[in-house]
């Protein structure tokens, strides 16, 4: 694999398994705050991030070594509805600025196997902020977040409310490959 698009690979990696843990962490205040809908859904998609950190990690099977990883994180733990606006945030950065500028790059340099990983990922962020902005929506009128199942597909992290689609629209996964969250 090309040296930047490793780079940015492993950068990806660092930013969404940090995001993984912050959404757990984040997930627990907004159960410890009585938001346990917004607290699911911080798990859902908890997971997606770790299924994104898993394809990132596995595109780069023969990148072997140790690494200085930098990746951009948010900090720091606040009332839940500015943890919300965190996580919207974070997740317009890869979507309007980052994974744009790494598939760029991936595309540059041939890297098939590193342009679907983050293809995947790009997609499935955009669901992401979505659900966040509603949740933050009904927490900023001081109410839990109305939201039925939530599905997470293991291939690519698309994360939809409802019953799984007979088909991931991202990867094309069946629906048995999907984890709920209900």
């Amino acid at each position: 694999m090309n040296d930047m698009t490793a780079q940015n690979l492993r950068s990806a990696f660092g930013g969404e398994s940090q995001a993984h843990m912050r959404y757990r962490v984040w997930g627990k205040k907004a159960e410890s705050e009585g938001f346990p809908n917004v607290a699911r859904l911080f798990r859902a998609i908890s997971y997606a991030e770790e299924v994104h950190a898993t394809n990132h990690f596995r595109a780069m099977k023969d990148v072997k070594g140790d690494f200085s990883v930098t990746s951009g994180a948010g900090f720091g733990l606040g009332p839940t509805s500015e943890n919300l606006q965190g996580a919207i945030d974070g997740e317009n950065y890869e979507v309007g600025q980052m994974y744009p500028a790494f598939k760029a790059v991936a595309e540059m340099q041939g890297e098939k196997q590193a342009l679907i990983s983050i293809r995947y990922a790009y997609e499935a962020e955009k669901t992401h902020a979505d659900l966040f902005a509603k949740a933050k929506d009904a927490v900023d009128q001081e109410k839990d977040y109305e939201i039925g199942d939530i599905q997470v597909c293991d291939i690519c992290g698309y994360t939809v409310e409802g019953d799984a689609p007979d088909k991931c629209p991202i990867c094309g996964a069946k629906a048995d490959r999907f984890t709920a969250f209900k």
